[in-house]
């Protein structure tokens, strides 16, 4: 994963609640591998029916283009649990979202797939939301001191130690418990001379059938 520091980026502001996985990718995305999610990024809100931009969408008007960060309503990313929202988003541009609050499979499938969730008060959202309109829209997500500065002010955010690390050193999964390898290694070797009859019975047993 591309690791995430320091991101200075415009803000588009998008603050209607309840923005769900359908509304952010169509369900025709997912047919075909080849699909540019980026440009199905918010389909049916983006686009006419005839496939001509829809210039009153926030996303298609000058000043939010080519926006890295999506400020956005509360429960951002409820319904389905595919990951291709959060791949359309990224496919698009954005790195970061902000939000009052988040559905909670987004949020995990957020962090797995680099994209920061950023999780705002409702006053110090607002504040930052009323803020993007009159002014340039910059803001800056700063993952190393879990900080936010931006037009209307400084806010602070969490984000728990482990996910802080993963997305500050660009870590998958498997990255991170690789980490932790010397540690898996020394553990099954002290477990391995304490229950020897355990691993023997693995080693003895036959592989399963796949569907068992």
């Amino acid at each position: 994963m591309q690791p995430f520091t320091i991101l200075r980026g415009v803000a588009a502001p998008m603050p209607r609640e309840n923005i769900d996985t359908d509304a952010i990718t169509p369900s025709a995305a997912g047919k075909s591998a080849a699909a540019d999610l980026g440009a199905m990024l918010f389909n049916n809100s983006r686009y006419h029916l005839d496939g001509t931009e829809n210039p009153d969408f926030i996303l298609n008007q000058p000043k939010y283009r080519h926006s890295q960060i999506l400020v956005a309503g509360c429960n951002f990313g409820c319904g389905s649990s595919r990951e291709r929202a959060v791949w359309a988003l990224q496919k698009f541009g954005i790195r970061c979202v902000i939000a009052p609050s988040f559905a909670d499979i987004f949020y995990d499938n957020a962090f797995q797939n680099g994209l920061l969730p950023v999780i705002l008060p409702l006053p110090d959202w607002q504040a930052l939301l009323d803020s993007l309109a009159s002014s340039d829209a910059i803001v800056t997500v700063d993952l190393v001191e879990c900080r936010l500065e931006a037009p209307s002010g400084h806010y602070t955010f969490e984000v728990t130690p482990e996910r802080r690390i993963a997305l500050l050193e660009g870590l998958d999964e498997i990255d991170l418990v690789l980490r932790f390898e010397s540690d898996i290694e020394a553990f099954e070797l002290v477990d391995r001379a304490r229950r020897p009859w355990l691993y023997d019975f693995a080693a003895r047993s036959p592989s399963r059938p796949v569907g068992d």
